[in-house]
């Protein structure tokens, strides 16, 4: 909860701040935003990302890593081409994504294609385009893949994701690397997949994979991982087995809350480095897919209050933005800050904030104490930046909300905002009879 006589303090990055009362993103008031553009409106910092693209770069620096970026995240096209031109590969999980990234004209050769159900159109299309790996999930996908490289008389490089049975300490619908996880191949069933995959034609074995969660927030998940990991490695180099590089994954978590704790990334690498050398596998390439903790606390949304609502038990806050906009709270119970765009700092009521669309668990912030609130305020949703726009839906026929990115003083409009017809002109009659 916020207590509006302390000093208000946006999570994240110094990018979103106050002057005077103003919130600003860079060098532009929010509420010019919302009176140019109109809401519910994303609005994402490029400082912001590459401030934290900066992090990453200095603690890879002098070490073998490939970052790859989780485009399930934000896959904005304009988003993949400035973390490609700044050095990122990708972390694709969708023909769509990889498309995405050719429209954004970035070289291909730095995408890993993760994901449990790869369709054929997209295993051909990443293989006409020179992905650099595939991370297979199933003996399936495996067979299919090696058939459809077969075929396309093109050498496939591959992956297997190897589930390590470890708990990631995060939401159960965000942890992957348990036992009853769709996700991967048990570590004790590896071996024999490896070995399969040795015998398939136009199929090259070149790395591990694995991903145990997301939203991580201490370093010791990492660590078993990294000990399960490079034991297994072992384990293939002594059946001849010897592969280019470790993909670890994602899902390094950001601060949702300013009181939040996180490790720093170049212990998790430092680590890792000494693990593969003392083992004798420092020639092994590291590959770390973030995605949230590149842009998460790039963004915010903004929103209006269209009523206030007041009954015997609550005040709502009922805003112009709604789980079709952010998900994460009706899908994960997920926290978000809530900032005044204007700091009134005068009398302070705790409010539900929710949205127009017909369903109770339509809400992004209850019980939050804050400045009291008006028909037509303009708040902002903090950590916008990641899985917000990619989760968004058009629920309730409500169209979705525009992008931008503010780059100090300009802003640039990076997604239209959808409109109604548009949304109807999808849609077909059936004859009357």
């Amino acid at each position: 909860m916020t207590n509006i006589n302390q000093k208000i303090t946006p999570v994240g990055f110094p990018h979103f701040h106050y002057i005077n009362e103003d919130l600003y993103v860079e060098n532009i008031p929010l509420k010019i935003l919302s009176e140019k553009l109109d809401t519910p409106l994303y609005v994402y910092s490029r400082a912001s990302i590459r401030e934290s693209w900066n992090k990453y770069a200095k603690a890879i620096k002098d070490k073998n890593v490939l970052i790859c970026y989780g485009m399930k995240a934000n896959s904005n096209i304009s988003i993949v081409k400035e973390l490609g031109f700044l050095g990122a590969g990708f972390d694709i999980v969708s023909g769509g994504e990889l498309k995405k990234v050719i429209a954004a004209g970035i070289n291909t050769n730095k995408v890993v294609f993760s994901g449990v159900g790869k369709k054929s159109w997209e295993i051909k299309i990443a293989l006409e385009y020179g992905i650099k790996c595939f991370n297979i999930e199933s003996e399936s996908e495996l067979r299919k893949i090696s058939k459809i490289s077969n075929i396309l008389n093109k050498n496939a490089n591959i992956s297997i994701r190897i589930n390590p049975n470890v708990d990631a300490n995060t939401h159960p619908y965000i942890s992957t690397g348990l036992k009853e996880n769709k996700f991967g191949i048990d570590i004790e069933e590896s071996l024999a997949l490896y070995k399969l995959a040795s015998t398939l034609p136009n199929i090259k074995i070149v790395g591990i994979d694995c991903h145990i969660g997301s939203q991580i927030t201490e370093l010791a998940p990492y660590i078993d991982t990294i000990n399960k990991i490079i034991n297994f490695a072992k384990k293939l180099h002594k059946i001849n087995i010897n592969i280019e590089h470790i993909d670890l994954g994602g899902g390094l978590g950001i601060k949702y809350h300013n009181n939040d704790k996180i490790f720093n990334i170049e212990e998790l690498l430092v680590f890792f480095a000494a693990k593969l050398k003392e083992n004798n596998l420092h020639n092994i390439q590291i590959i770390l897919e973030p995605g949230r903790s590149l842009v998460g606390n790039s963004g915010i949304l903004l929103s209006k209050v269209e009523y206030i609502k007041t009954t015997l038990t609550k005040n709502f806050a009922i805003i112009d933005a709604a789980m079709n906009d952010i998900m994460r709270p009706a899908l994960y119970q997920a926290y978000h800050g809530i900032l005044p765009v204007y700091n009134k700092n005068n009398n302070k009521q705790y409010y539900d904030i929710v949205g127009p669309v017909c369903e109770s668990a339509d809400w992004i912030a209850k019980n939050r104490l804050l400045s009291s609130l008006k028909e037509g305020d303009l708040i902002a949703i903090e950590s916008a930046g990641a899985y917000c726009m990619t989760m968004a839906s058009n629920y309730n026929s409500r169209p979705k909300a525009a992008e931008i990115i503010v780059d100090k003083d300009k802003y640039y409009i990076i997604r239209q905002r959808e409109s109604i017809e548009e949304i109807i002109q999808k849609e077909l009659l059936i004859p009357i009879e």
